[in-house]
């Protein structure tokens, strides 16, 4: 037990000493959380608190023109600015000033409504309601185009979502075109007949509630946990860093002349890198807790959930630590422990969820993200901060980081034995 707390106070004495590497374990996160969150927060804000400006041509300048701006503005999501020929706007959007142009075509109001009548005219006929003496004349009505110009590095999500908000409007424009139609043709002064034209569909969103309150996700639950693992994995770099500088400095050599077994200088390593871990961990809430609110985002909700929280971020120091362990007794330099650690770190973050949610992935890289322990500390964070749930609901994530933590630890010694041995 001596010789496991001399370790220990061997590796604090080595980090106390490193301010640079102490910088980068506690300050780079809290800024990354917070640049990161204030960045994403506008995307969880209600829409009509971050609007997007968008280039309008109307070339048809009557009614169904006049829908569609109501409708644009009823969305509530764009700021719309006016301009006169399509060629401007075009240039507006291609060169990247603007996201976003519509253009409305020529005659859009008079050939739907054109369009409707005929169509309305040959239901009727097929039904007998139509006088034998009207002939129907079939008109060629030329198909209307309302094109769309997008800045080219806007990303294919939000061409997707705009597409759709755009089509699910100009449908309703045409089905209460439709309805107008068949009224004019069927309703007289006497019946003073009407369709009903009010949504009989609608959505609603449920959301889980916590004590009959519903619990709103925001970008503070989604980051604070996400970047907190990051942060947390990321001890990795100096861990190893460490371990390769007791190398060459010769320190590992002289504790083999002494009867300390490797896998207690592992223990005193671990010990106080996990403490780190956990450091690292109540800084992200605190500054979650306090400084979001006082800087204009979102709190961080951790009511009734720091203990499981904790003891989430416990089990992933202990994934993080074993990986650095295991990173530093492979490793013969520090160009080989810093820039391989600190990419090995980003490329878990991203298959982990980090970066991209998984279920965005391509099937393959979903089914690579279940390997990577960044994946499984991030499910359990999530598991606590957004869906309440219990010890036993995250007991399967928190055995896989203890696991991953066994096995990268027994590789290491064994490795270290095999390469030492005489």
């Amino acid at each position: 037990m001596s010789k496991l707390l001399a370790s220990i106070y061997k590796e604090f004495l080595l980090l106390t000493r490193d301010l640079g590497g102490l910088t980068i374990l506690f300050v780079m996160p809290l800024v990354l959380i917070i640049t990161i969150t204030l960045i994403q927060d506008s995307s969880f804000k209600s829409i009509s608190k971050s609007k997007i400006p968008i280039l309008i041509v109307d070339n048809d300048k009557e009614k169904i023109s006049e829908s569609i701006f109501e409708g644009i503005k009823d969305q509530a999501l764009f700021d719309v600015i006016v301009k006169d020929t399509e060629e401007e706007a075009k240039e507006l959007v291609f060169n990247g000033t603007y996201q976003l142009a519509i253009v409305i075509p020529e005659k859009l109001s008079k050939d739907l409504e054109k369009k409707i009548n005929q169509n309305v005219e040959e239901v009727l006929a097929e039904f007998g309601l139509e006088n034998e003496d009207n002939t129907i004349t079939k008109l060629d009505i030329p198909v209307k185009e309302v094109r769309l110009y997008f800045d080219p590095a806007v990303q294919q999500s939000f061409k997707i979502s705009i597409k759709s908000e755009i089509d699910k409007m100009i449908s309703e424009i045409e089905s209460q075109s439709i309805y107008k139609a068949f009224q004019d043709q069927l309703s007289d002064e006497e019946t003073n007949f009407a369709f009903d034209t009010e949504k009989f569909i609608s959505f609603k969103e449920i959301v889980p509630k916590l004590n009959d309150e519903e619990v709103l996700p925001n970008s503070a639950q989604h980051n604070v946990p996400a970047w907190t693992l990051f942060a947390i994995f990321f001890i990795i770099v100096p861990l190893s860093i460490n371990m390769v500088k007791e190398k060459s400095q010769g320190t590992f050599v002289r504790l083999r002349t002494n009867p300390v077994s490797y896998a207690t200088i592992l223990g005193g390593k671990t010990a106080v890198f996990l403490v780190v871990c956990l450091i690292q961990f109540v800084l992200m809430m605190l500054i979650g807790v306090y400084l979001f609110p006082a800087i204009g985002l979102p709190s961080l909700d951790v009511y009734g959930k720091v203990f499981l929280a904790f003891i989430v971020a416990l089990f992933s120091g202990f994934a993080a630590v074993g990986l650095g362990l295991l990173l530093g007794t492979i490793a013969n330099s520090q160009e080989q422990a810093a820039p391989f650690g600190a990419t090995f770190v980003v490329v878990l973050a991203a298959l982990g969820g980090v970066w991209v949610p998984v279920f965005m992935m391509p099937n393959f890289m979903q089914f690579v993200s279940n390997l990577s322990p960044m994946n499984w500390g991030l499910n359990a964070f999530y598991d606590v901060f957004l869906r309440n749930a219990s010890l036993s609901e995250i007991l399967p994530d928190l055995i896989l980081l203890f696991l991953f933590f066994l096995i990268t630890t027994l590789i290491s010694i064994v490795y270290n034995n095999r390469k030492n041995a005489v």
